[in-house]
């Protein structure tokens, strides 16, 4: 984790040392180890330098290549190191010796644009290419390594690691993106790259940049292919090749000069990676124990996992530290956290990162390994369910139903809505109307539910335009209302920015019924809130000098998880049972076969309404001013009465929009935007 900042005056002005200098050290939380600045007449690149990885003890940045012809600046980390000293001939150096941004710049020498699709790691990074006259950049496959840019066409193209480096600059106004507001507020979060200040953009994952004379143009290098299917012979090949992929997502990430630690929350995910990790160290036979960071909840037991913590700590070779993560809520110490975190905040348990990274830098950790979003990389599985359904296999359907009812007392009936029912709607729509009977005449041979109403539920209705669903909703007693009637948005608002036509395109993807696990398990891998976790993330991180590292976002583990047959996600009830197999004498029994996970919701709910109720009182009563052109105050208000009313009815349904509007009205009054 490093910082990056360029400035490149199309109009040919020359670039100010002094406009430079204040992006540098703006961004100075992010590389305590040094600082520089190149400038050549209208382009300049800056460094923030944080050593982390062995060579970047040698490293320099800017960097020019032996022509001076191409100039790099980078936060990086590249994993296929060997592969490319190789395939670059770069032998006649010793291979510590060769910095990552050295890999980068021998890449561009010899692919051009075309050298991202040949890096695995996280990175972002620009080139000044002299000769062609042309910046280049690029983002990670992930879009784990950040990276914030403006562009004015013929005048200016700035970027940085974060967006209070570009605010640095004259030129880029500070005005906010109100289409950016009203996604947050409705929850739409599946845009990759626009955020909460006009003309201000994201670099999609996966992405390259160029810019020149001409203007600007994005490409994506890379993409998932929900096409490619795995097949070997057994369950145990499945969860070896597992096994192997997974070290080494996790081995490449140890790859640190300094002490590295893990975030342990007990989960399966953070377990499988801090186990893992613990294996390969011990085997590098190099004596380096590894820290532990852990949230614990005395006050919130519901929330506490100290027994899944514990059975890991006891393996051994570890030093655990244990953060009470009951002592800060969801609005708690947001002073300081809107210094590092530039825009309102998505993440209702976002406070939970924080204490564990200011843990870390306390003992000297500066790499961390985190177990982001091991659910989506590995999947449930529950998308088997859909893809049953659709081939008409309801015996298995019903079999695996009874093994979930069995391990977990799920509902099933809600499980055959959500997957069975709704793939008979899916012909009804499509008018096939004997394959519509056929199929519920096989499911009603497994399932006790009428057919009367899977005619009119799931048959007919799916049939009716939209004006006569109304009236069927009007005489079942329902309300004509949109959710944007029902929510706390401001109405005027929502129309003058088209809210309503953004939601209905973003709800047009969700309702598109996907026929197979792969597509339910590629969807999820290509979500917008995975992008902005991440970057909220990198934040955090940087605020404590610390570099996080996500071992499930591997690019070569998140193709091989989306290409295993369905049964090997979800089979006999149990979700992930691939990792689960694959972790066989890396994880404690009693986390290889957990079946839940800790659930942050009374965390999250104790601490908005005891921790940070007076915040949360004082914001509602006073401090609701900055958000009343975007926030229908009375609806929120109304839903923060009933929040904190004696009989706390609804506060599932309450406390998140509450959160939500208190949130977005400090950013703003802190923001003053």
């Amino acid at each position: 984790m490093s910082g990056i900042m360029g400035i490149h005056y199309l109009s040919d002005r020359p670039v100010d040392r002094e406009d430079l200098g204040m992006m540098v050290e703006t961004l100075a939380h992010r590389g305590p180890d040094g600082a520089d600045i190149w400038i050549d007449g209208a382009i300049g690149f800056g460094h923030r330098m944080l050593w982390t990885t062995p060579e970047s003890l040698l490293e320099k940045l800017p960097l020019a290549n032996s022509t001076g012809d191409l100039i790099i600046t980078s936060d990086a980390r590249i994993d296929n190191r060997d592969e490319l000293i190789s395939v670059l001939q770069l032998n006649n150096c010793a291979s510590e010796k060769i910095t990552d941004s050295q890999l980068i710049l021998a890449a561009y020498e010899k692919w051009g644009e075309q050298c991202p699709k040949h890096l695995l790691g996280d990175f972002a990074f620009a080139i000044w290419d002299k000769q062609k006259q042309i910046l280049f950049c690029a983002r990670d496959h992930i879009g784990v390594k950040p990276f914030y840019y403006h562009f004015q066409t013929g005048r200016i193209f700035a970027f940085g690691s974060e967006i209070k480096a570009l605010l640095c600059l004259q030129e880029i106004p500070r005005q906010l993106n109100e289409v950016k507001v009203g996604d947050y507020l409705a929850a739409n979060l599946q845009d990759k790259s626009n955020t909460f200040y006009q003309d201000i953009f994201r670099l999609p994952p996966a992405s390259s940049l160029t810019v020149n004379a001409k203007g600007i143009q994005i490409q994506s290098y890379w993409t998932l292919d929900p096409k490619r299917e795995l097949r070997l012979n057994s369950d145990e090949e499945y969860a070896e090749a597992l096994q192997k992929i997974f070290a080494e997502a996790v081995r490449c990430r140890l790859r640190s000069a300094f002490t590295v630690g893990s975030h342990l929350s007990g989960g399966l995910d953070s377990s499988s990676i801090t186990c893992m990790a613990r294996q390969l160290l011990i085997q590098e036979g190099k004596n380096r124990s590894l820290h532990t960071f852990s949230n614990i909840f005395d006050a919130v037991p519901e929330s506490d996992e100290r027994s899944f913590i514990e059975a890991v700590i006891a393996q051994g070779d570890m030093i655990p530290h244990y953060v009470h993560a009951d002592e800060m809520g969801p609005l708690s110490n947001l002073e300081e956290i809107f210094r590092y975190q530039d825009e309102a905040i998505s993440a209702p348990t976002h406070f939970l990162a924080w204490e564990l990274n200011d843990a870390a830098q306390k003992v000297g950790v500066r790499v961390v390994l985190d177990g982001f979003d091991g659910d989506n990389t590995i999947s449930h599985g529950e998308g088997y369910f859909a893809e049953l359904a659709n081939k008409g296999e309801w015996a298995t359907f019903a079999l695996e139903l009874d093994a979930v009812y069995e391990l977990t007392g799920a509902s099933q009936m809600s499980i055959l809505r959500q997957y069975g029912l709704t793939s008979l709607e899916q012909l009804a729509r499509k008018w096939k109307l004997i394959a519509f009977v056929k199929q519920t005449n096989e499911l009603l041979k497994h399932f006790s539910v009428s057919r009367w109403q899977i005619f009119l539920r799931h048959g007919l209705k799916p049939l009716l335009p939209q004006f006569m669903l109304k009236v069927w909703h009007f005489l079942r007693g329902h309300s004509f209302n949109t959710n944007l009637d029902k929510s706390m948005i401001n109405r005027s608002f929502a129309r003058r920015i088209g809210l309503q036509k953004r939601i209905e395109l973003f709800k047009d993807f969700l309702s598109s019924f996907p026929c197979t696990e792969r597509e339910r398990h590629w969807r999820g891998l290509s979500s917008g809130v995975i992008t902005q976790a991440l970057e909220i993330s990198d934040r955090y991180a940087a605020a404590f000098q610390v570099e996080v590292r996500h071992p499930f976002m591997d690019k070569r583990l998140l193709e091989f998880c989306l290409s295993l047959p369905p049964e090997q996600k979800f089979n006999k009830g149990w979700s992930r049972l691939v990792m689960r197999r694959a972790m066989k004498n890396v994880l404690p029994d009693q986390v290889q076969w957990r079946l839940g996970k800790g659930n942050m919701s009374h965390t999250f709910q104790y601490g908005l309404l005891t921790l940070d109720r007076k915040v949360l009182d004082e914001v509602m009563l006073n401090h609701l001013q900055a958000a009343e052109t975007y926030v229908d105050t009375n609806v929120l208000r109304a839903a923060y009465e009933r929040l904190i009313s004696a009989s706390k009815v609804n506060l599932q349904e309450e406390r998140l929009p509450v959160w939500k509007g208190a949130m977005l009205a400090l950013w703003l009054r802190y923001s003053k935007l």
